[in-house]
């Protein structure tokens, strides 16, 4: 009788006609393709129902515009929250604040009550101190701060994004309900980034003693912590941590003399440990950020080995990294094909981090063509990948294109940050357009009120080091706002020897050194240009200095992929188990190449 009841009833349920707002809406719902949206979205204007607010919802979050998304919400006679937290969302995923308050304040004047979604989006799109602490005072009049996900919001923004530990400590100990990872991964990453590696792991410690499972982006932070502690520290945690949970044991992983001391707590984990991949996430990601790809890329490939394992993309941004570092296009073309074959459908158009990764990958191992390709096919293209592609096309020596990227950042709703400028100015210098390179370095401030970080300062010195203006360079150098580092006096070092300035060569060698008595380049550098003047007893003399201060070069490495397999070679040393063979068989070419001489 039941069963019949039901039948009766789904017989009398109409289905929705094809121009009711239910049907529309459904249209919207998964990815589409912009010819398909743009098709619904005419016949839903022809039939009127772009009134309708779950159809404006839909579009909103289909839509990368804000400015196509406003006229969308503009357009609702009586919107209620659900487009308005859609257009909230869409500002903040690209960094617009300012649209983002504005829109905020406009609930007031419905009027609307913003909820736990409102201000989670709006904190997500926080720049500065003075925005945020803005938004913390609305958070707390609206009685929101009870709120995990806006209390981690606000967390987060105070602790990552304008560094301001005390308020984000402040926030996170008056949330009642803690209870929330990606809480206390933002405080951990906090006190990581800003140099508090020991507070950052006490916070860990106190989460994972609270039963709470870390996320890997968590493990990142403790991997950046336990690098930047003292030796004399490093034992203390790698005790406190083993206590703490066996599968975080490889977790200490710190400068380079204690990578290898992680791998061997890695090995000692148990089978069913290893089933997880946090663990293979952190000892993968602690020998990238520690400077051993080879390792890293070892590691991986054991992963990949195991059947039982399946690398995320955690995974895949490390690896990426590695490759980029050793130069393995053919790794990272696996990589890439590996995620288009085995990943989630779309992921790396999707995913904005991979699709960065893989751009920077393909950029410093020479392969424009492909990173173009990445960058292209993003579904939504963000700043940082914008940055990325731009920056790739500048140390690529394709200046004018990059500057063509740049000139388009606003096209797409986006507003050029510090690292769009540091792009920029990298193409000048790298392409020689100074009078371009003074505007840009000129527009940052007096148009677009970015203030100049080191950075910035040295590559735009380097720009004009480059075009030949030293004394201009150097009088930047002299107003800037920074102490200059080896990095500022090395570019203003080449190009006075690139332009024959050897007056002031000496003078910038010798503050380069002041700078950092420990780098090699500044003495080599002079060097040469002594020795290009066969000016030869300062070149003897600078090399006995050298000595007696006990500076060595740093000698040169290469790599070299076989078979996939990635080779390491280091001028002098013969740490490769094939270089008694190596070494035999270019003996045997060069006694081949002079007998060939004698003959001729």
């Amino acid at each position: 009788m039941n069963l019949f009841l039901k039948s009766q009833k789904l017989k009398l349920s109409p289905s929705p006609s094809p121009h009711s707002p239910l049907h529309l809406a459904s249209l919207l719902q998964g990815p589409l393709s912009t010819f398909h949206l743009l098709q619904i979205h005419a016949q839903i204007f022809l039939l009127g129902a772009h009134h309708n607010n779950l159809i404006a919802t839909r579009l909103i979050n289909h839509y990368p515009s804000p400015h196509i998304s406003l006229r969308i919400l503009r357009s609702l006679p009586k919107p209620n929250l659900f487009p308005f937290n859609s257009l909230l969302s869409l500002f903040a995923q690209q960094g617009l604040f300012s649209n983002a308050l504005s829109l905020f304040k406009s609930l007031k004047q419905i009027p609307l009550s913003p909820n736990g979604f409102t201000f989670s989006f709006l904190v997500k799109s926080c720049g500065d101190y003075v925005h945020a602490n803005q938004i913390h005072t609305h958070v707390v009049k609206t009685g929101f701060l009870s709120d995990p996900f806006v209390g981690n919001g606000l967390v987060a923004v105070y602790a990552k994004g304008v560094k301001d530990l005390g308020s984000a400590r402040k926030v996170f100990d008056e949330m009642p309900d803690k209870g929330v990872v990606c809480c206390w991964t933002s405080l951990v990453a906090g006190y990581a980034q800003s140099g508090y590696a020991e507070e950052a792991l006490r916070v860990f410690v106190m989460m994972v003693e609270g039963n709470l499972r870390p996320e890997d982006a968590t493990l990142v932070s403790v991997l950046s912590a336990c690098s930047s502690l003292d030796m004399s520290e490093i034992g203390k945690w790698v005790l406190i941590l083993s206590r703490v949970d066996d599968n975080v044991v490889g977790l200490d992983s710190a400068k380079t003399v204690l990578v290898e001391k992680s791998r061997e707590m890695f090995d000692g984990i148990s089978e069913s440990g290893k089933r997880s991949v946090l663990p293979w996430n952190a000892v993968i990601g602690a020998y990238v950020q520690n400077g051993c790809p080879l390792d890293c890329l070892s590691v991986f490939r054991l992963m990949v080995g195991d059947p039982t394992q399946k690398p995320n993309h955690v995974t895949m941004v490390s690896v990426l990294s590695a490759c980029a570092q050793v130069g393995d296009v053919e790794l990272g073309r696996w990589v890439h094909e590996y995620l288009k074959s085995k990943g989630s459908r779309c992921v790396i158009k999707s995913n904005r981090i991979l699709a960065t990764a893989l751009i920077d990958m393909y950029s410093k191992c020479g392969s424009l063509v492909n990173a173009k390709e990445v960058f292209d096919q993003m579904v939504l293209k963000d700043i940082v990948s914008f940055n990325a592609m731009i920056m790739s096309l500048a140390v690529n020596s394709e200046g004018e294109k990059a500057l063509r990227l740049f000139s388009k950042v606003q096209d797409f709703g986006l507003q050029p940050n510090a690292g769009t400028f540091l792009g920029a100015l990298c193409a000048c210098s790298h392409s020689g357009f100074s009078k371009k390179g003074r505007q840009i370095f000129k527009d940052m401030t007096s148009v677009f009120s970015i203030s100049p970080k080191l950075e910035h300062y040295a590559c735009y010195i380097d720009l004009l080091a480059r075009a030949g203006l030293v004394e201009e360079a150097l009088e930047v150098v002299t107003s800037m706002p920074f102490q200059p580092n080896s990095i500022v006096w090395g570019a203003l070092l080449g190009g006075c020897l690139l332009h024959s300035r050897l007056d002031l060569a000496e003078y910038v060698s010798d503050k380069l050194v002041q700078s950092d008595p420990n780098n090699t380049g500044g003495y080599v550098m002079l060097a040469n240009a002594f020795a290009s003047d066969h000016r030869w007893g300062d070149v003897s003399s600078l090399r006995q200095f050298m000595r007696e201060k006990g500076v060595a070069k740093k000698p040169g490495c290469s790599w070299i992929s076989i078979n996939g397999v990635v080779h390491e070679f280091l001028v002098g040393f013969s740490s490769h188990p094939q270089s008694d063979s190596i070494c035999s068989l270019l003996n045997g070419m060069v006694n081949h190449m002079k007998i060939a001489i004698d003959i001729l």
